[in-house]
């Protein structure tokens, strides 16, 4: 019976992450990045316009949350990338994941509103929601951590726009 010595061990958990799956999940994030972005400087505004004052304002705060919990999803990503060919160190990309937040809050679907809401939209946000589920449930087999939820009492300093593209220039070496 061989011993079970760290030098024996194969990381299962870290392999996925060299994986298909996430070679998957990387291009699935991509894409839903990229759609989304096409659709909130098109089709999103075009529809935007149509909307109720108050089904406008719901839209306008739902598009902030999207945009936010996409950033972030793409920034654990590129981070994953980084670490998995060799341009980050798993201290740098531990450093830097510390940093990427994600939102805990489910959309305002309880309101009347929502139902208000362009359906396309909708398919984007939960999209977007079950990706970020898919990541955390990869960084915790990977990592054994659960990523940090998104405080509501940041300093007022914290800008969470910056230090996402912060953490990108990061990941990118910038």
């Amino acid at each position: 019976m061989a011993s079970a010595g760290a030098s024996n061990t194969i990381s299962l958990s870290k392999h996925r992450a060299k994986s298909h799956a996430f070679q998957r999940l990387y291009a699935e994030g991509m894409e839903l990045v990229e759609e989304t972005a096409s659709y909130l400087d098109g089709e999103g505004r075009t529809q935007a316009k149509d909307l109720s004052r108050v089904t406008a304002t719901l839209y306008a705060a739902e598009s902030m949350r999207l945009t936010t919990r996409l950033m972030q999803v793409a920034s654990w990503l590129l981070l994953q990338r980084a670490l998995n060919n060799g341009e980050m160190t798993l201290e740098q990309v531990c450093a830097e994941k510390s940093k990427v937040r994600f939102d805990e809050g489910q959309p305002r679907s309880e309101m009347e509103n929502w139902f208000e809401l362009p359906l396309t939209f909708k398919d984007l946000v939960r999209r977007s929601l079950r990706l970020q589920d898919q990541i955390r449930q990869m960084d915790s087999e990977v990592f054994g951590t659960r990523l940090p939820e998104n405080e509501t009492n940041l300093p007022l300093n914290d800008n969470p726009v910056v230090n996402q593209i912060n953490l990108l220039h990061t990941a990118f070496g910038r």
